[in-house]
């Protein structure tokens, strides 16, 4: 039986996969059973910060596996200290909880607000706004927070609490915090599962403007945002704002499971023993990797960043097909007038992996692609947006 075939056979039917069987790869490069070669822009969805078996990367977890691979968090472990450290010390960030997931890292941020309002403004203030479009993970409860009515079927019923707002209009998150009892704001500052669609500069600040207004707490999603992705450690950096809460996931680890909830001055405190937990949540492995991921993540690499992010959106400027590129840094959207689907499989055929969001074709690439990747991957991208 073949692995396609195995897969179908015993594992349960959530994916629509692509028909392609990935069996190893390196950096920017993968390859399937037949020894194929494939440029990767699409990072495992984010998480796979420097590629594949990265050196630095492998080594970190390695060391770490031959040392201690877990221990519950009844005991104290260096990485995870280590890592708890470097994330405040580089945010500003008062306390770190980690987690698995990035739809972990929100449900830890979803109850915090909610206990922080309720001990600072009373009972009945537990509503969160979040944004139309949006998408914070598939548990029960950030599928409600999700801001799109697709995700609102079948598993109802969907917990209460959430109110959605329309991107980028003031007035809309204004009209909902005076007409409901809010504990916090959650948004993403680029809206990837939803198109990647960048809020403006005036909204986001307009929207911290509201929140201390309002005593809410600002919540950002940098789950796929976060840890290098948009060209600054985390999106809202460029926004020159302080969220009261940060989550992040995917890319933290490099490749490992690691979700993360920064919690600020205002929550530094608002979860104690007993009100919240995780078992592999800063999992000795999960977090060296991340150490390694997060030490190189600097002024240096975030200007070769925004070089490649550049150069793609100069590459698919005026490239018959192409309508639109929106999005920041190495998470970038491209509306193209053929189907999504068929520019994926057109560009798979010659050996490039792409994603889609929505009607677009989307690219997350390795951070540190190397130019010449780059450049044979978009080469072959284009030749598939025009044929």
């Amino acid at each position: 039986m073949s692995i396609i075939n195995k897969d179908k056979e015993y594992v349960a039917g959530t994916y629509a996969r692509f028909p392609l069987e990935i069996s190893e790869g390196n950096g920017a490069l993968m390859y399937d059973e037949e020894g194929n070669e494939y440029i990767d822009l699409g990072s495992g969805i984010a998480v796979n910060s420097f590629g594949v078996a990265d050196d630095e990367w492998l080594e970190a977890i390695t060391v770490q596996a031959s040392m201690l691979g877990h221990t519950s968090n009844l005991y104290y472990t260096k990485p995870c200290a280590d890592l708890a450290e470097m994330l405040c010390s580089r945010t500003g960030m008062k306390k770190v909880f980690f987690s698995n997931s990035g739809a972990e890292a929100n449900e830890c941020a979803i109850k915090a607000a909610r206990l922080w309002a309720l001990k600072n403004k009373g009972e009945g203030n537990s509503t969160i706004i979040t944004l139309k479009n949006s998408f914070h993970g598939r548990t029960i409860t950030t599928l409600a927070a999700t801001g799109q009515d697709t995700f609102h079927t079948d598993f109802g019923p969907f917990p209460e609490g959430f109110v959605y707002a329309e991107a980028n209009n003031l007035y809309s998150v204004k009209e909902l915090a005076e007409n409901n009892n809010c504990a916090a704001i959650m948004m993403e500052t680029v809206q990837g599962e939803g198109g990647v669609y960048v809020l403006d500069d005036d909204f986001v600040k307009g929207v911290c403007k509201i929140a201390k207004e309002k005593n809410m707490l600002v919540i950002i999603d940098e789950v796929q945002t976060g840890n290098g992705r948009t060209g600054k450690l985390y999106s809202y950096m460029h926004y020159g704002i302080t969220p009261d809460i940060v989550s992040t996931a995917k890319g933290l680890a490099g490749g490992l499971p690691l979700g993360c909830t920064m919690l600020g001055e205002k929550v530094q405190d608002i979860l104690t023993p007993g009100s919240h937990g995780s078992t592999f949540g800063g999992n000795p492995i999960c977090c060296a990797g991340a150490l390694s991921i997060l030490s190189r993540l600097d002024d240096v690499m975030f200007e070769e960043i925004n070089k490649r992010s550049e150069y793609i959106v100069s590459r698919l400027n005026g490239v018959k097909g192409v309508k639109s590129v929106s999005g920041r840094g190495l998470m970038l959207g491209i509306e193209c007038e053929k189907p999504a689907k068929d520019v994926i499989a057109s560009a798979m055929a010659k050996g490039v992996l792409v994603l889609s969001a929505k009607t677009k074709v989307r690219l997350l690439p390795p951070l540190n692609i190397p130019f010449e990747l780059l450049e044979m991957a978009m080469d072959k991208l284009v030749e598939a947006i025009e044929e």
